[in-house]
């Protein structure tokens, strides 16, 4: 608990970081990679380049003074952070040096305004929350056996194209075997680039789980008008064939879409956020192959459409499956899909207060499914969604 002393100056620094936030969690960055240049190879280069990082962590300290007293609302941000440090390797010696420059970066920013008393209330709020994020991923290591940092030596089997951008890769265990996932979860993937970086990248598991090998599916991300090319999507697609060697992580992420149950099911998704939904799709069609799953999906076309074989076999096979599939730009004589965007009311009916909801795909994709199931009648806590990059934090800020 923070004490009674410190709790007036977190509270005071809402609005302040409101102005701020951006701008000291800049600062941060800048001082934490000139003090210690190695943390470069656990940092997303891609996410620094676009400020999509800062701008993450900025929405995080914010949502966290905002939320202070908040336990519900701070929980599951606490758990999305604490899989995504599982991931990377993240250690309890990482959090003073994270400390020391987020509050040098807040003295640096706001100069005389940070007075010892702010400071001493956000060194014992950083604390806290270290403190919670190092036991929790001390629990996940220890769950799954593991030390932070470890890596699982994984051999690809098979490479295959599953639309114009993304192509799967299918991998076994080469050493070690890789600790059970659940549908929804991802790995990362750690690769060199041509000049020494060393980045990890997490991509969704796309197969159920069967004990002998993973699939991940990697969408390859082309330079845009305001964006680069991704250095690790298109260094995997250019360099992995059959018989690479791609050291991964322990699976992680707390995206678990129920397949185990018996209740209807619904699983929305656009773009490469089909990954998540595809594992969880093939693995209630091992489990459930009877039970009611409404698997809805949005694409630009169908040459952008991953994954088409694994839903036309769970459709041959899942009697009560209703697959509905939305491309923005239909050809005219396709009849196996929607024109459009993705709009609820085309869909199944199902009944709201018994059914769960999973999403994923890009974020305005999910904002705007998210506020239609919310008109639609569907209880919040029946809505789950998985955020591909940094999470900005919207629902608590």
């Amino acid at each position: 608990m923070l004490s009674a002393e410190s709790r007036p100056y977190i509270d005071a620094s809402v609005p302040v970081l409101r102005e701020h936030g951006l701008a000291i969690t800049q600062v941060f960055y800048k001082n934490l990679f000139e003090s210690h240049p190695q943390l470069h190879h656990v940092f997303n280069a891609g996410n620094q380049a676009n400020g999509s990082q800062q701008q993450s962590l900025a929405s995080a300290v914010f949502a966290y003074a905002a939320n202070i007293d908040n336990q519900a609302a701070l929980t599951p941000v606490i758990s999305r952070i604490v899989h995504k440090h599982v991931s990377l390797g993240v250690t309890a010696a990482h959090y003073p040096i994270v400390g020391e420059h987020l509050l040098a970066a807040i003295k640096q920013v706001l100069g005389d305004a940070a007075t010892p008393a702010l400071i001493a209330a956000w060194a014992e709020a950083y604390g806290l929350l270290a403190q919670a994020l190092i036991d929790e991923e001390n629990r996940l290591y220890q769950a799954a056996d593991v030390q932070p940092g470890d890596l699982f030596n994984m051999r690809v089997v098979a490479v295959e194209k599953e639309s114009a951008q993304v192509t799967s890769y299918s991998m076994v265990a080469v050493d070690k075997q890789l600790p059970e996932f659940q549908p929804g979860q991802y790995v990362s993937v750690a690769i060199f680039l041509p000049d020494g970086l060393r980045q990890l990248r997490q991509y969704s598991l796309s197969e159920s789980p069967d004990h002998q090998h993973l699939r991940i599916s990697v969408k390859r991300e082309v330079a845009g008008e305001e964006t680069p090319a991704g250095m690790v999507s298109n260094w995997l697609h250019d360099n992995v064939v059959v018989g690479s060697i791609l050291p991964v992580s322990m699976p992680a992420g707390d995206f678990t879409p129920d397949t185990d149950g018996e209740d209807p099911i619904v699983l929305l998704s656009a773009g490469v956020g089909i990954t998540p939904m595809i594992s969880a799709l093939n693995r209630i069609a091992k489990v459930a192959p009877r039970r009611r799953v409404i698997f809805a999906h949005a694409a630009r076309n169908a040459h952008h459409h991953p994954h088409r074989a694994d839903i036309a076999k769970a459709v041959a096979s899942m009697p009560n499956l209703h697959s509905v599939t939305f491309y923005e730009e239909a050809e005219h004589d396709d009849e196996t899909s929607l024109a459009g965007r993705m709009e609820l009311k085309k869909l199944p009916q199902w009944d709201v207060k018994k059914t769960q909801v999973y999403m994923c795909g890009p974020l305005p994709f999910m904002q705007a499914q998210w506020a239609d199931l919310v008109e639609k009648g569907v209880p919040t806590e029946h809505l789950h969604r998985e955020v591909f990059g940094p999470d900005m934090l919207d629902h608590l800020i």
